[in-house]
């Protein structure tokens, strides 16, 4: 099942800027816009990531342990 979304009252500027990326792209309009959104949806929350370090949090982090977990976490921008 696939749902459709409408956006309404997009200023000029906007709207103009998303099509030039689109064309760029060479994506329509729609597939540029899903594109983004499928992106930014796979992407964790803050609060999905607070309840990540929460469950896996204990005394046996390393200095090298965090460190990856930000690099794993940047790689995804």
């Amino acid at each position: 099942m696939t749902t459709a979304f409408t956006v309404r009252d997009v200023p000029d500027d906007i709207a103009r800027t998303i099509k030039i990326r689109a064309a760029e792209a060479g994506q329509s309009i729609q597939g540029y816009l899903l594109g983004l959104i499928m992106r930014e949806a796979s992407k964790p929350s803050l609060a999905e990531m607070v309840a990540r370090a929460e469950r896996y949090a204990s005394d046996q982090v390393t200095h090298d342990d965090v460190l990856a977990a930000l690099d794993e976490g940047r790689s995804g921008r």
